[in-house]
């Protein structure tokens, strides 16, 4: 495998009621509270044109994933059969990239305050894009 490390940084943390993995919503729509995200002051720049009411996407370093993990159980379900972790969204994976599709509702300063972010406090922000709607729209 090729080590690519020295190319990942993170733009900045979720900041978030939820503290505990196990007991964050699996996504974002079921339940997730209100959270920010914090990005480091040299990143004011990148965030220059996101709006309040756009629809983002949030890349995370799941912190707290095990990376030796390749098959699961989905949802954690054993009455359900193994999975390997590329078909899953589980935060156990070789690389625990986090995926999350957020509305924005507040921009102050270098937070953005998100809507239906299940990730925990402190987890590493590694990237936004914007969500694309149809080609008519991009």
């Amino acid at each position: 495998m090729d080590l690519l490390s020295d190319q990942l940084w993170a733009v900045g943390r979720v900041e978030s009621p939820l503290t505990d993995r196990d007991a964050a919503p699996r996504q974002g729509d079921e339940g997730a509270p209100q959270a920010g995200i914090v990005f480091h002051p040299e990143m004011r720049d990148a965030m220059a044109d996101l709006r309040v009411g756009d629809k983002i996407m949030v890349l995370t370093w799941l912190h707290q994933g095990r990376r030796d993990v390749l098959s699961v159980h989905p949802r954690d379900d054993v009455s359900r059969p193994r999975q390997g972790v590329f078909s899953t969204r589980s935060a156990d994976r070789p690389n625990p990239i986090g995926m999350h599709a957020v509305t924005i509702i507040d921009i102050a300063g270098d937070v953005i305050t998100v809507r239906d972010l299940e990730a925990i406090d402190g987890t590493p922000v590694i990237d936004v894009k914007p969500l694309l709607g149809a080609v008519h729209e991009r």
